[in-house]
């Protein structure tokens, strides 16, 4: 009897690390899969951002505006990152932290530390996440911290459908580009300057075009006005993002609303009507 016992320890004792030599195994697999695919995304997305910069239009006007203008962007301005479950295409800006400390020597000093899009040292993840920004405004609420933003471009490799989308998105954060340089915009502590340049990026990126609402569904029956509505949506979308913005975003967007969606800068004219 107590043979039998011991076999059964022994059978059950094997059976339990075949099932978990079964589970690492197909743990490994899966983990390669998905590096495999985050390999495969950036490849595409990064060819999708060198065929915008060499050949689309927009694209290159956008660009070659940003240098007139005199702002002189970094070699990797516009980059492909790993955004995980984040639910959005692109992004612009990364928020600097200024932290003002006490100091034996002296009663204060200001440290400056700058981020990239991910945080850190590794260019894989995605921009700041919703509670760092969140956790930054609050330290500049508080007084313990001053905030400013960053000129930076991402594309969320995973989440770029197309070639079409991305050069959208890129021509998207490109004309923030634009209104950071041509003015001294604050959309982190102004909210009628993020409400603006929202609504100039949704309108002149081509993202509310009739074709792109009809392919959401969102077209309906108003074939006239759809543009304006589609802006003043995504607009609204945005600026929520932002915590100091949040609770009031369709007020700020519709204060700006009539101004900024007229400003059509740097195009002489819409583009879809060129």
């Amino acid at each position: 009897m107590q043979s039998s016992d011991t076999t059964k320890a022994s059978a059950s004792s094997s059976n339990s690390e075949e099932e978990a030599s079964i589970i690492d195994s197909i743990t490994a697999r899966e983990s390669q899969k998905t590096a495999e695919q985050k390999a495969q995304d950036k490849s595409t997305c990064e060819q999708y951002v060198q065929n915008g910069l060499k050949r689309d239009v927009t694209v290159q006007f956008l660009y070659e505006r940003l240098l007139k203008l005199g702002c002189r962007p970094p070699d990797d301005l516009i980059r492909c990152v790993d955004c995980g479950t984040k639910p959005v295409a692109a992004g612009f800006g990364v928020v600097e932290e200024i932290d003002v400390s006490i100091n034996t020597a002296d009663s204060s000093t200001t440290t400056t530390t700058t981020r990239n899009a991910n945080g850190n040292s590794s260019s894989s993840s995605c921009a700041q996440t919703q509670q760092e920004i969140n956790t930054l405004i609050a330290k500049q609420n508080d007084g313990t911290a001053t905030l400013k933003l960053l000129p930076d471009i991402f594309l969320c490799q995973q989440n770029i459908q197309n070639e079409t989308h991305a050069r959208e998105s890129m021509a998207h954060e490109l004309i923030h580009a634009i209104d950071m340089c041509r003015t001294k915009m604050d959309p982190i502590n102004n909210c009628i300057h993020m409400a603006c340049t929202e609504i100039r990026a949704e309108n002149l990126a081509g993202e509310c075009h009739w074709l792109r609402e009809l392919q959401r569904g969102r077209m309906g029956t108003n074939f006239v006005g759809h543009g304006a509505e589609c802006v003043k949506r995504r607009a609204i979308r945005s600026v929520k993002a932002n915590p100091n913005c949040a609770e009031k975003a369709a007020d700020y967007v519709d204060a700006a609303f009539d101004r900024c969606f007229k400003d059509t800068f740097p195009f002489d004219r819409h583009p879809n009507l060129r």
